[in-house]
């Protein structure tokens, strides 16, 4: 707001648009890779027993997780996220409702 060039002014918005889109994907990679990164030392810490069926409901969790995904995926409003969001027991589902509303605020910004 230093400036009185109205081009200027929009290279500028533009720019920090473009910083901000950047940062987002940047987040959004750093989330991917960790949500499914598999956890260490899991294996040591479950009875031998107990593997099979808990790696059973870790794959159902992940299938649920992308799925979920995809759901959120179609939604275009951030008010139906943010019902999602207040409705979501688990974690998982916050952080991918979270990513989403993260993405469409982002979207409209552009």
């Amino acid at each position: 707001e230093a400036t009185l060039d109205l081009a200027e002014r929009r290279r500028i918005r533009s720019a920090i648009r473009e910083l901000q889109r950047q940062e987002l994907e940047r987040d959004e990679e750093a989330l991917a890779s960790k949500r499914f990164r598999p956890e260490r030392g899991s294996h040591r810490q479950d009875d031998k027993e107990n593997w099979p069926r808990s790696q059973h409901l870790e794959e159902e969790q992940q299938a649920a997780l992308a799925a979920l995904s995809q759901q959120l995926e179609a939604i275009t409003s951030v008010e139906e996220l943010t019902k999602l969001l207040r409705a979501a027991g688990e974690y998982e589902e916050r952080k991918l409702i979270r990513a989403a509303i993260r993405k469409l605020r982002a979207e409209e910004i552009e």
